[in-house]
């Protein structure tokens, strides 16, 4: 699992700066709980090959009366318990104040990796004006500038430490033996996600058994159906109760970012009766950007009259549009409805997650393409595609050499897209296609 991180501090410390500097975008996946005044931020970083997740906090505001603005603290206090090291972030310029202290002593109280993290210090790795900040009981500060990227680097080094390095990606088995499937089941609260789960470890007559989870409880479980393995993880909050299994609807958004990362297919679950939410949207946009097979259920479909299945139809094809290459299947995982195909749907979605696609039919497939339809000339330009090979799996990449393809359209690429797809008949995956120029050896340097 990608460790998680939460950035904490006063207000305009400069933690949304460091957050977007983190996840080298001012995109986030936002949780919206009832209750709170402001969202909490998540999003993905990378060091390396290390992969991590941030929580941008909306910070402590000062209160006359308690010092912490109640909500405020309640959100803080949330990322805090979510995290495997805190970030807590000061400014240099105005110094030590007291609401730093407030926010140490409650940090020096939850037994979590906190790191200083002294912010606005352009050029001041060695001023004076850190030894200030010893004061706090946090460790030595590390000066940063989060809006010119200064300390950043060594900040999450000092940070990512202690984690282990991440292993590397389950090879597929050789010969006839099955793949273990990763499953992951995501939504929002409330969507059935319990209830599908509770049917699959029950009505199937699976066997299951708790893996060792991480701090948090993550838990996975192990079943086999029909001579398929799976791995299903949780992100309803599966708990054991003796040796029964309890499905708590309980929502995490780190805990479902994790389970995406970690997953080959995500099952994107939906209720009927609520249609596609903002965070439906927001859930469905990190599994595209995780390059993650996915399978969209609609639930409770039985619940909805034609009028409803209609308008909601259409709503999934407007706010989902992005996941266009998805399947989209309707179920009731209380009346145990539509769960066959939905099995067979997973099951093509990894397939396609995983097909080997050889240079010569690639190839191929381009040429013919170019013979149906040929790329627009770009003023003195004309792409020209030569060839084509697979770059890489879940998702599968496709890449293309030729001449000039930097001129070449994002339609176009759609539209080359299709024939592949339609070719391999690949169903449930993102397909990436990259294009790479050759360089003209008479071109001047």
């Amino acid at each position: 699992m990608k460790p998680v991180i939460a950035l904490v501090g006063r207000p305009n410390v400069g933690k949304s700066t460091l957050f977007n500097r983190l996840t080298k975008s001012r995109d986030a996946i936002v949780a919206d709980f009832a209750g709170l005044t402001r969202d909490r931020h998540y999003g993905d970083g990378r060091m390396g090959q290390r992969e991590y997740i941030a929580i941008d906090t909306g910070g402590f505001e000062p209160d006359c009366s308690s010092g912490i603005v109640q909500e405020m603290a309640k959100q803080t206090q949330q990322a805090v318990a979510e995290a495997d090291a805190v970030v807590f972030v000061v400014d240099v310029r105005t110094g030590v104040s007291g609401q730093d202290h407030d926010i140490a002593r409650y940090l020096r109280q939850c037994n979590k990796r906190v790191f200083l993290a002294v912010n606005k210090a352009e050029g001041m790795s060695d001023s004076p004006l850190l030894a200030e900040f010893y004061e706090l009981g946090i460790g030595d500060p590390h000066p940063i500038s989060a809006a010119h990227g200064q300390g950043i680097r060594s900040l999450i080094e000092a940070v990512l430490a202690d984690f282990e390095t991440p292993e590397d990606e389950e090879a597929l088995p050789d010969g006839d033996e099955e793949p273990v499937i990763r499953l992951a089941v995501a939504g929002r609260p409330n969507v059935g996600k319990s209830t599908l789960i509770n049917t699959w470890l029950g009505e199937e007559r699976l066997v299951a058994f708790d893996m060792p989870g991480t701090t948090r409880d993550a838990i996975s479980v192990d079943f086999e159906r029909q001579g398929q393995r799976f791995k299903l993880i949780d992100t309803a909050g599966l708990r054991k109760k003796g040796k029964v299994f309890e499905a708590i609807e309980k929502f995490s958004v780190v805990k479902t970012l994790q389970a995406i990362a970690d997953a080959n297919v995500v099952l994107l679950l939906i209720d009927a009766t609520q249609g596609v939410s903002d965070q439906d949207a927001h859930i469905a946009g990190y599994i595209l950007d995780s390059g993650r097979a996915v399978v969209v259920a609609i639930n409770k479909w039985d619940a909805i009259d034609s009028y409803q299945r209609e308008v909601l139809e259409r709503s999934i094809q407007t706010r989902l549009a992005f996941l266009r290459f998805a399947p989209v299947l309707h179920i009731s995982a209380l009346k145990r409805q539509g769960l066959g195909p939905l099995w067979k749907a997973l099951a093509d979605a990894y397939a396609s997650a995983y097909r080997k696609m050889t240079t010569p039919v690639l190839t191929r497939l381009i040429h013919e393409a170019v013979q149906h339809q040929t790329p627009k000339r770009a003023g003195t330009f004309r792409p020209k595609l030569r060839y084509a090979h697979q770059g890489g799996m879940n998702p599968p990449i496709v890449v293309i050499h030729g001449n000039s393809l930097d001129h070449v359209s994002d339609s176009y690429k759609r539209y080359i897209e299709g024939r592949i797809r339609d070719h391999y008949k690949l169903v449930g995956t993102p397909l990436k296609i990259e294009m790479r120029s050759s360089k003209n050896p008479f071109a001047e340097d």
